[in-house]
Formats: C-alpha cells, structure tokens, sequence
C-alpha cells in the first residue's frame, strides 16, 4: 500500500508524520501511486477533494501555485470569482514562491487567499471554479503552518515537476475522452464548427455517433442528480447536421501537415468504426494506408448490423468517405484467412497492421434442437445482414406470423423493431432476466415496447422446436432471482415444472456474436484469450506479434461504436510509435486517467450550483405506429434554439487534477 504522510481528502484530515494513524476506507486502499512512470516517484496528488503529500519535503505552496495556474489558463472567463479571483491567488502564490516581497507587502496574505478561496467555492458558476480551490482550502486550513514554515525561509522555491490534467465526469466516462464540455460551449457560443473540430480531433464518425452512441457520458454528467442529463448526444449529432452545403467542412490531403514518403505504408483489416477511425488518424499523421474489407462497403456492423431507421447509409457513408478524400484506400472483398495473411501483408511492404475484424457471427444458445442451417432460424447478425440486404433491395426477406426473438441487447431490439417493419404479424422478445437487466441501451428498449414489440422477461430458451426441418416454435422455462453474484446483478435460475410453448415462423438467436471462424489462424502468430478474441496489451493494443496491433471487437468482444473508435485512435498513436521509434511510447495523460479511474477520485456528488430546473430537449420522432411500417429514420435534427437551449443546461463539472513527481514526466517515453 501506498503510504501518506499527510493530507486532506473529503474533509478528513491525515497526517502519519509522526506515527501511524487510522485512515478512511477509501484511501486505507490506496495502492499503486509510488510511481508515475517507471523510476519517478509520485510526491503528491491534488484534486478536487483534497490533496494528499507522500514524500514530506513537497513544498505545497508551489504545488497549490501549479494547480490555480492550471485553474486560471482554463477559466471561460463568464463568471467575476474564478475570472478574477483565480488568478490572484496564482499571483500571490507565485510571489511567495519566488521570495519576492515579504506577506505585509503582499496585496493578499494567508488569510486573504483563504477569503477569496472560498468566495470562488462558494460564488463560482461552474465546477471548475467552484472545486479548484477546495484543496488548497483544505491545506490552509489544517497544514497552515507547514506552508508558512516554506514562506518564513525567505528563499525562492523550486519548481516541481509533474502534470496538471483538466477533466470532467463526462471526459471520464466517455471511451474516446472527447471534451464534452467543450464542444457544448462552442453550441452555446453560436459556433457550431467550432464544436465539431473538438469532436473530429478524437474520430470522424460525429454524425453517426451522433445517432448511435449508447451515452456513457450521459450516464455520468451530474446535470441528472439536478433533473436529467445533458443531450449530449443529441447536441453531437445537431453539430455534425449542421455541416452541410458550400460552407461544410471539406477533407482533403492538405489538411496533413507532414506527408510521409510512399513505403511509410499501414494496413488496417476492417473496415469498422476501429478500423476507419486508426486510418483516419494515421492518414492525418501522414501516413498511407489502406483498409482491407471482407464485405463490399465500408462500416463494418455499423453498415450491417444498424437498421436504417436509426443509421441512414447517406450518413454512414459520407464519414467512411473521409478515408478516401483523405488518401486512403478501401480494398473491398479481401477477407483476412482467405485472401491474405498477416505474412502476406509484411510481404506487400506494410510497416505495420491495424486488425480490426469485428465480430460478424452469430452465437448459438446452446440448446436442443438448435440447428443453424433450419428454415425460419437465425442468428441475430444473419438476420440483420437480411435486413441489410432487404432495405437496399437486393434481397427481399419478407415476414410473416409470429417472430421470436431471445436477447436483451441492442442486436436483439434492432432485430425485434426491424422484424415488425419487414412483415411480422407479432414480435415477441424473450429474455432470461429483468428488463433493468437488459443491456440495450433503454431508449432503444423503450422503442421497441412502443412500436409493439411483446416482451417476454424471465423466461429462458430450453428447446427448438421443428417440424419436417422447419422452425415452428421454442419451449421456454421461466427463470426466477436468486442471489447477487460477484458483479453485482442478481442470478436467475429455472424454476422447475414451468416448462411452456410459444409458437413462431421465425426464431432469431440474438445472443451474442463472435469473429468470423478462419480468420485468425494459427501461422499468424497471435495469441488468443480463452474466449477466442485477439489477446492485446491494453496500454498500446500490441499483440503478440511485432508490428501487428488489434482493437474493437475482436479484441474486447462485442462492444460499442464509440469503444471501436477509442481503440482507434489508441491503435494509430501506437502504430505511429512503432514506426518512428521501433517502441511504443508512454502516454502520461492515460496515466492519470488510469490512476483516477482505478482509485474512484473523481468526485461523483454534484456541486450544488444555484441551478434552475430545465428538462432536457429531446429529438423530434415519428409517431410509433408510423415508424414500424418504414425503414426511414426515425428521428430528426433538434432546432438550433433548441441546441442552444440545451449547451445552456450543462454545468462545465471540470475539475482539474495535478501530480509532482519526482522528476520530469517524459512526453514519448518508453
């Protein structure tokens, strides 16, 4: 364990100067935090709930310096105390670091910082203001005599080295770390492009993401402990539909700073949003690259596995062409095991290999009289290629009767929603625990309960039932909770004599979904998990094979959008390392994340701001009983009063965290 000398955290004070003494829970835990990278020692660690000191000789007035000078370069400026009030205390911090004047001649001593500390906490109009001064209030409170014992030696301090990172519960929450308070500022400044360059610095799918996302932002923003979160998604999209016309903004190889020479060449396989999003990055660090795609469009299950009437392919498309106006290629109908190998690719000169594969096959339930080649059976990802190819017309699958479909994901609501639109006289869902179980995204399961879709909890596949080899129903047993396992859910088990039929045309096995058989074979050279993903460092995405790195699905398993798109990005900076340094680098803003993340220190109460309650906006929808007969999309674009109206909801929760180190943190190191 990690020792404290001293501290303050949530208002409890530490101080194991002397001798040992009893410590909150929360920090008796603390573990991990003697190094923040290899050979640097952590001195201290400032946040928005306090400070804590672990090698004494920190000299925390030039750590409190360090951190308001952070708060003061970050302030929107919008509100008098963090605008004017911040930068005073830097001042007068600074002066005491420097050994300018003596405190009479100060404009502000001791006592005064302590005023206006807490007139910013108190007055502040959003979190950055109101939390960068907590910790320093902490320190004069209940260590005032240690930052006076630095200021009486009358010698300049030494500045320390370390980081200083600003970020927000949403930042956090989010995969790909975009600034979301940023890009809502820009919305309420009147400058939506401005907003989406925040966005397109993290990946270039804004407008599908826009639609698609499952909003694990949202899920932390801490406008939803006031009335409800932010829309952030919905603002996202309302950014990305807002580029369009002669004003839009255009991709072009002159948006690359440094072009590479030709044989500075990368191959990515797939053609996802993983894939697209690391060759959207490497072909802005100049790079040439090309995507090898199994099927004959761009997406992945983007393209095939999201029905149109959440995605449209015009919008889908239009982002995946930004690879190609930027240079890139797109190799269709090249599937990795059949048309080439890992061996292969070094062979054409590639300099390194990008794998992401996706996962584009169904998984089976397991159970009697399952067989995958029965009419009336499907997968969830064989039915939804279906509804792929039925909406574009090139095979119509028309439905009729009764549909079954088992899962409780997102794959088995946009099956259920698009069996109803194809044809289906009753869709039912079957799924083995309770609706607050299900890990669809709730708005897509409050959809499907709208357009019709039956639902069915609690009950649990036993047999297929057939009849001259065709599908003609399923018996189901009902399932009862029992304890909460290890993760914190409550398990099921069948209850006994429950055994019951329901009869279908259709049954679609939505259950979960794999990486295609054969495309990963054992001359590659790549190690696999026991689950049968491509086994990867989580830090840089490297496999075990030299130059090959994998992410998105088959390397997590079946995931979202906007995780495929952060390994992207983490793929390209990776890859981007190998080839110039031969290594990769480490990277110290994942570092902090990492250490805020592991050790829950970001704050998860509200700071209580003088907020008025306003409900969020909410996109405009067809009418259920309209939408379930039509694949077009059905939501549209808010209004922009109604964007604007929404940025004017969020509270900026920035909160700045800081580290001194014992020496230097290296930017490219290994």
């Amino acid at each position: 364990m990690t020792r404290i000398a001293y501290g303050v955290w949530d208002g409890q004070v530490v101080d194991q100067r002397a001798a040992d003494a009893p410590l909150p829970v929360e920090l008796s835990k603390l573990d991990g935090f003697d190094y923040f990278n290899k050979g640097n020692p952590i001195r201290a660690f400032i946040g928005d709930r306090g400070f804590l000191v672990f090698d004494d000789s920190v000299s925390l007035v030039d750590a409190f310096r360090r951190q308001m000078e952070m708060a003061a370069s970050q302030s929107c400026g919008k509100c008098t105390p963090c605008r004017a009030g911040v930068p005073l205390i830097r001042d007068a911090l600074a002066a005491y670091a420097q050994a300018r004047p003596s405190a009479g001649d100060l404009a502000i001593d001791l006592d005064g910082i302590v005023q206006l500390a807490r007139q910013i906490a108190d007055s502040s109009l959003c979190g950055l203001g109101r939390t960068a001064p907590v910790a320093l209030l902490g320190a004069l409170t209940h260590f005032r005599a240690d930052l006076e014992a630095e200021i009486a030696t009358g010698r300049p301090l030494p500045q320390q080295p370390g980081m200083d990172y600003m970020t927000a519960p949403c930042i956090e929450a989010c995969p790909s770390k975009i600034n979301v308070p940023r890009y809502i500022d820009y919305i309420r400044d009147g400058k939506p492009e401005h907003s989406l360059g925040v966005i397109l610095q993290k990946y270039p799918m804004a407008a599908t993401c826009g639609r698609v996302c499952v909003r694990f932002c949202e899920m932390a923003c801490r406008r939803s402990l006031v009335d409800e979160a932010v829309g952030i998604k919905i603002l996202k999209r309302y950014v990305a539909d807002h580029q369009k016309g002669p004003d839009a903004l255009r991709f072009t190889r002159d948006l690359i700073a440094r072009p590479l020479p030709p044989e500075m060449r990368v191959a990515v396989v797939g053609a996802g949003p993983a894939g697209v999003a690391c060759a959207y990055h490497l072909l802005l660090h100049g790079y040439h690259v090309d995507i090898l795609e199994a099927l004959d469009e761009a997406g992945g299950m983007a393209a095939i596995g999201i029905p149109s009437y959440r995605l449209p392919k015009d919008v889908l498309h239009a982002e995946t062409d930004i690879i190609t106006e930027l240079g890139g290629r797109f190799l269709f109908n090249q599937a990795m095991g059949r048309d080439f190998d890992i061996d292969a690719l070094f062979a054409r000169g590639y300099r390194a290999i990008f794998l992401a594969l996706g996962c584009q096959q169904g998984s089976l339930m397991g159970v009697a009289g399952e067989d995958r080649a029965a009419p009336g059976y499907e997968t969830g990802i064989s039915f939804l290629l279906k509804v792929h190819d039925h909406i574009a017309g090139t095979r119509l699958t028309p439905l009729a009767g009764d549909v079954v479909v088992v899962g409780g994901g997102n794959v088995a609501m946009d099956c259920a929603r698009s069996a109803l639109r194809m044809g289906a006289e009753r869709v039912h869902l079957v799924y083995r625990r309770t609706r607050a179980d299900m890990p669809a995204d709730p708005t897509e399961v409050e959809a499907a309960e709208a357009e019709g879709v039956i639902f069915h909890l609690l009950v649990n596949p036993a047999r297929v039932l057939s009849e001259d080899g065709r599908v003609t129903g399923i018996e189901l047993v009902s399932m009862r909770q029992t304890e909460v396992d290890a993760k914190g859910r409550r398990g099921v088990e069948p209850v006994p004599g429950s055994e019951h039929f329901m009869a279908c045309t259709t049954l679609i096995a939505a259950i979960g979904q794999q990486v295609q058989g054969g495309a990963i074979r054992p001359q590659d050279g790549l190690n696999l998990t026991r689950w049968g993903w491509l086994e990867v460092n989580p830090f840089d995405l490297a496999t075990s094979r030299p130059g090959v790195f994998g992410g998105g699905d088959c390397a997590s398993g079946p995931s979202t959008l906007i995780h495929a798109m952060a390994n992207g990005l983490q793929a390209a900076r990776s890859i981007d390392d190998w080839i110039q340094l031969g290594h990769t680098c480490f990277f110290p803003r994942t570092r902090m994340r990492a250490l805020l993340h592991t050790h829950k220190l970001l704050a998860a109460d509200c700071d209580e701001l003088p907020v008025r309650l306003e409900y969020r906006v909410h996109h405009p929808e067809l009418d259920p009983e309209v939408r379930r007969t039509m694949f077009e999309e059905v939501e549209s674009t808010i209004s922009d009063a109604e964007a604007y109206r929404e940025a004017r909801r969020c509270l900026r929760c920035y909160r700045i965290y800081s580290v001194i180190t014992a020496q230097p943190i290296p930017e490219g190191a290994a």
